[in-house]
C-alpha cells in the first residue's frame, strides 16, 4: 500500500494544482501526521515542495512537552524547519475540544506558508458526519470536510491565510497505519484517544467497531453522502442569493419572506447568518423569527434574539443585528472636525472629508469646536431652510432610521443646536453655501 497511498496522495495534490507551493504540516506526533510528512517528503522534489511543519502544543496533556520534543527530533533528524506554537486552552460553553481546536486553527492561520497540510483521513471524515448528524446539523454541516478549503479569516494584519489542505482525505486508517509499519516510522500516541467521555472517541472506540462488522464499506458510503451535501449546501446558497434580491449583506426584504414558500425563507434566513460568520440558529427559533416577521405590520418593530446577535424588522427591512450597546447617556467628547473621533463602546469611529458646496459650513469649526454625543430626548432640527424646525424623532421616522441605530448614533451639536444626524444630514444653518468650504462627517458604525 506504500506505494499507492504515495501515488494517490501525489493525485489529490496534482488535482488542485498543489505544485511549487510552500506547505507546512500540522504535525502533532502521532501516526497521521508523521504518515503525511513521510509522504510529502517522498513528493516534494517531484512537486517541487517548499516542506516545513507546525507543532501546537496545547499544554494539556502531562505528555505534551514529550510530544513537542519528539516533533521537534523529526524534523531535525529530516532537515525540515519547525514552529512550535504554546497556547493555553480555556475551555468555554462549546467544550475543550472545541477551545482547543479554536486555538490550533488560529495558530495554522498565522503560519507563513500557501497550505498547512492536516492529516484528517476517511474514517475522520465518517466521525464527523455522524458527529454533526447527531448535533442535528443541517446540509451545510454534513457536508464534511473538503480536500481544500480557504481559512476563515487573516491572521495577524496578513492579507492572507494559509489554505487547509487534507491529502489523505481519501485513504482509511487501516491504510495509513500499513504505510507506517512498512516504512518503520515512529509516532507518539495520544493518550485521551482512549477516553470514550469524548464523542469522537465513543464513537470510533464503541460504535463503529460493530458498524465496520455490520457495514464495512461505510466510511465510503457516509463521505459520498457528504459530497452530496456538500453540493445541497452550494445550491441553497446559491437559491438564497436569487431570492435575495438583498438590501445589504445583512438585511432583506419581509415582502420577499411573505412570497416565498417556508422552506426557501428559512434558507434565506440562515444565508444571513452564513455571511455574517455567525453559528446557525435553532430551527425552531428561526420559524418563530420567520412567523413574526411576516405578520409584523409597516411600522412595527420586531426583534428576535439569538445569543449575541438579533434578527429585526422595521419598515419592511429584516436586518441581522449583532447585539451592542447604546450611546453612554454621560459621554460627550469635542470634535474639531477634522480629526478622527473613536466612538465609546465599540460604537464606531466619527471621520469627516473636505467638500465644497455641502456638509457643515468649515467656518462653524473656526469659531468653536463642535460636540458629540448620543440622543438625550426632546433634541430638534431644521433640515431645509424652507421648512420648519421639527422634532429629531418625527425626522428619524420619516426617514425610516431602524430604532436600533436611533439609540447608537452620534449626533454633532454645536452648543446645544443640533446640526448634523447620520442619515439626515446637515441642519440648514450649518449647511455650507455652494462655494464654502465644508466638512461631510460620516459614522462607520461599530
Amino acid at each position: 500500500m506504500t506505494d499507492d497511498l504515495v501515488q494517490i496522495v501525489g493525485a489529490t495534490l496534482d488535482a488542485h494544482a498543489v505544485r511549487g507551493k510552500r506547505i507546512a504540516v500540522g504535525l502533532s506526533g502521532g501516526m497521521d501526521s508523521v504518515v503525511l510528512l513521510d509522504v510529502l517528503q517522498e513528493l516534494r522534489a517531484a512537486r517541487e515542495l517548499s516542506l516545513s511543519a507546525i507543532h501546537v502544543n496545547h499544554q494539556i496533556s502531562a505528555y505534551a512537552g514529550e510530544w513537542e520534543a519528539f516533533c521537534r527530533a523529526l524534523c531535525a533528524r529530516h532537515g525540515i524547519s519547525l514552529t512550535v506554537e504554546r497556547v493555553q486552552v480555556t475551555p468555554d460553553g462549546s467544550g475543550l475540544e472545541a477551545a482547543a481546536r479554536r486555538l490550533r486553527y488560529r495558530a495554522y492561520a498565522s503560519i507563513d506558508a500557501d497550505y498547512v497540510a492536516l492529516a484528517h483521513h476517511l474514517d475522520d471524515q465518517a466521525e464527523t458526519f455522524l458527529l454533526q448528524l447527531l448535533r442535528g446539523a443541517g446540509a451545510k454541516g454534513l457536508a464534511g470536510m473538503p480536500v481544500v478549503r480557504p481559512q476563515d479569516c487573516a491572521m495577524d494584519g496578513k492579507a492572507s491565510s494559509p489554505h487547509i489542505l487534507r491529502p489523505l482525505l481519501e485513504l482509511r486508517r487501516s491504510d495509513i497505519e500499513v504505510h507506517a509499519r512498512s516504512r518503520g516510522l515512529e509516532w507518539v500516541t495520544d493518550d485521551s484517544n482512549a477516553d470514550s467521555r469524548y464523542d469522537r472517541n465513543y464513537l470510533r472506540n464503541e460504535l463503529l467497531v460493530h458498524l465496520d462488522a455490520r457495514f464495512p464499506g461505510y466510511r465510503e458510503t457516509l463521505a459520498r453522502a457528504a459530497r452530496n451535501l456538500a453540493d445541497y449546501a452550494m445550491l441553497a446558497e446559491e437559491l438564497a442569493r436569487i431570492d435575495a434580491q438583498s438590501l445589504d449583506r445583512s438585511a432583506i426584504s419581509a415582502d420577499r419572506l411573505r412570497l416565498l414558500s417556508d422552506a426557501r425563507a428559512l434558507n434565506l434566513l440562515r444565508q444571513l447568518f452564513a455571511d455574517r460568520g455567525l453559528p446557525m440558529p435553532p430551527r425552531t427559533r428561526l420559524e418563530e423569527a420567520l412567523r413574526q416577521c411576516r405578520e409584523a405590520g409597516r411600522d412595527a418593530e420586531i426583534q428576535v434574539t439569538f445569543g449575541d446577535a438579533g434578527l429585526r424588522c422595521y419598515r419592511d427591512r429584516v436586518e441581522l443585528v449583532e447585539n451592542s450597546p447604546d450611546m453612554p447617556a454621560n459621554w460627550q467628547s469635542r470634535w474639531d472636525g477634522r480629526s478622527e473621533l473613536i466612538l465609546p463602546d465599540g460604537l464606531g469611529v466619527l471621520r469627516s472629508r473636505a467638500v465644497v458646496g455641502e456638509g457643515i459650513a468649515s467656518r462653524h469649526f473656526e469659531i468653536r469646536a463642535a460636540t458629540v454625543r448620543g440622543r438625550s430626548g426632546g433634541e430638534r432640527m431644521q433640515p431645509g431652510e424652507n421648512r420648519p424646525r421639527r422634532a429629531l424623532k418625527s425626522l428619524l421616522q420619516e426617514h425610516a432610521i431602524p430604532p436600533w441605530e436611533r439609540s447608537r448614533m452620534p449626533l454633532v451639536f454645536f452648543g446645544e443646536q443640533l446640526a448634523w444626524v447620520p442619515g439626515i444630514g446637515v441642519a440648514a444653518e450649518f449647511r455650507a453655501a455652494v462655494t464654502e468650504p465644508g466638512v461631510a462627517p460620516e459614522w462607520e458604525s461599530g
